[in-house]
């Protein structure tokens, strides 16, 4: 059972290669857990349709699948540019200038999407095209526009994104475009918003409070792709203790802080959302070659390898599922490095303890030792909020872990936490037993050889009381 058992789990972004029903499905059917809908791109019907098709496919498998809105954020991007391309040469000065619907002449005058003018300082850097134009800002030219002079030759082209790592944007990172997506996405069948650009524990509380007062019921992943998120261990920590989850979005991350301390802030991230049980999922290029490649190289493997090693909750793929050529080919690989990792190599050990805040952890912490030292074949969790799975995961025991809830929104957000397989039943006292007995039944869970019954762990409590408050050991 457990060798088959994906514990690492795969979240793919769905986009032009995989827009219909048919490719949704082959996705979800190839290993996908989750899908990420970019609002970056598309129209809200096609959200609309793209949900509609994600459940059904769900449905079909017989398997909870997460939905995470990703919302845009202060994506600063350069407007329509002439032929769509500009040369620049070193020590050119280039005045950005925020303009709706100014078509450009060619000239060194650029229009933004984004009034930089009120944010940025003169001697802050600023880099284009990912990175591959950088600049400094010399002058705040007027209300709406700034000059910066450029430090390399280059090109850049319409629609291509800016970076201000030492910018200060002051909680101003929900555009209008966002408040849109929001409100519309409260009434949409979401699990999770995902916030681009967070600086700050703040942001999380102020997206948090938005959604409550939509009635969402969406968790909160905070996307941590800025130079000033990352700007101490103790700011960080308060942004992982206010999101439910975290993002390493590595591709903006490497631009606005350096490529160097990518790996380090992975692994600083990973291992804090295993202190305090949050999701986290280890986010762009991971399978970068397989947009035009059938098969991922050597160095993307060993990336895929490293996160499942470092205990990460989901890896997640972008172009390669939305624009790619091969995206289920793509799946399919991810998912055999997963599984070839997880039984091959042992996870790398927390330097952090885990949390021991609440009673989940220390009752969930008993359980996987005690799962672990008499070789249970599963781990029941019985869950009305998801909170005792999520703190069993963070354990990462070495064994499955099957969550039962009455919830369809628990078991979804489920999907995602590592090792977690969650199902959805109507509640009563033993409905872990009886779904573990279901699930042998059609030999979803798997008799070891030699044996008659499967050994399960059930963790259980009174939701009307303290909560999980019980550890049973039944042969089912």
């Amino acid at each position: 059972m457990s060798k088959l058992f994906k514990r690492t789990k795969i979240l793919a972004t769905i986009g032009p290669a995989t827009n219909s029903a048919e490719k949704v499905e082959e996705v979800i059917m190839a290993g996908a857990n989750g899908c990420r809908l970019n609002c970056s791109h598309g129209s809200n019907e096609e959200r609309d349709q793209q949900i509609k098709w994600i459940r059904a496919a769900a449905a079909k498998k017989g398997r909870s699948v997460a939905i995470l809105q990703d919302l845009q954020g202060p994506k600063i991007r350069l407007g329509e540019i002439k032929d769509n391309h500009l040369d620049l040469a070193k020590d050119d000065e280039v005045i950005l200038e925020a303009m709706e619907g100014y078509v450009h002449d060619g000239s060194k005058t650029v229009p933004v999407q984004y009034n930089l003018a009120g944010k940025v300082k003169v001697g802050e850097p600023l880099s284009m095209f990912d990175g591959k134009v950088k600049s400094e800002v010399i002058e705040i030219v007027s209300d709406t526009a700034i000059k910066v002079k450029i430090l390399n030759d280059g090109f850049v082209m319409s629609k291509k994104g800016l970076n201000l790592p030492e910018t200060d944007f002051g909680g101003d990172i929900l555009t209008p475009k966002d408040m849109a997506d929001i409100e519309y996405g409260s009434n949409c069948d979401y699990d999770y918003v995902s916030l681009s650009f967070v600086q700050s524990a703040d942001d999380i509380v102020r997206l948090k409070q938005l959604l409550l007062s939509l009635g969402s019921t969406a968790k909160v992943v905070a996307k941590i792709e800025t130079k000033k998120a990352i700007e101490s261990e103790e700011h960080l920590e308060a942004i992982v203790k206010a999101a439910d989850g975290i993002m390493v979005a590595r591709g903006d991350m490497a631009v606005e802080a350096g490529a160097e301390v990518v790996p380090i802030i992975q692994r600083k991230l990973i291992a804090m959302c295993r202190a305090y049980s949050k999701l986290c999922i280890v986010a762009t290029q991971m399978m970068g070659s397989m947009v035009d490649s059938p098969e991922p190289t050597r160095a993307e493997v060993s990336d895929v390898a490293t996160a499942v090693i470092q205990g990460a909750d989901a890896v997640m793929l972008s172009d390669e599922t939305a624009n790619g050529k091969y995206p289920l080919e793509t799946v399919r690989a991810m998912k055999k490095v997963i599984l070839y990792t997880q039984n091959h190599s042992r996870l790398a050990p927390v330097s952090r303890e885990i949390s021991k805040d609440m009673v989940y952890d220390a009752i969930s912490g008993a359980a996987a030792r005690l799962a672990e030292n008499i070789d249970a074949d599963v781990i029941v969790c019985q869950t009305a909020s998801g909170v005792t799975a999520t703190t069993m995961a963070a354990q990462r025991p070495n064994v499955p872990i099957i969550t039962v809830t009455a919830n369809q929104r628990v078991a979804n957000q489920l999907a995602l936490i590592y090792a977690n397989s969650a199902f959805v039943r109507p509640y009563t006292p033993d409905f872990g037993y009886d779904l573990a007995r279901e699930l042998k039944e059609s030999e979803y869970l798997h008799i070891k050889e030699g044996e008659k019954d499967i050994l399960s762990v059930i963790v259980s409590g009174d939701r009307d009381k303290i909560g999980t408050d019980t550890i049973k050991v039944r042969y089912v």
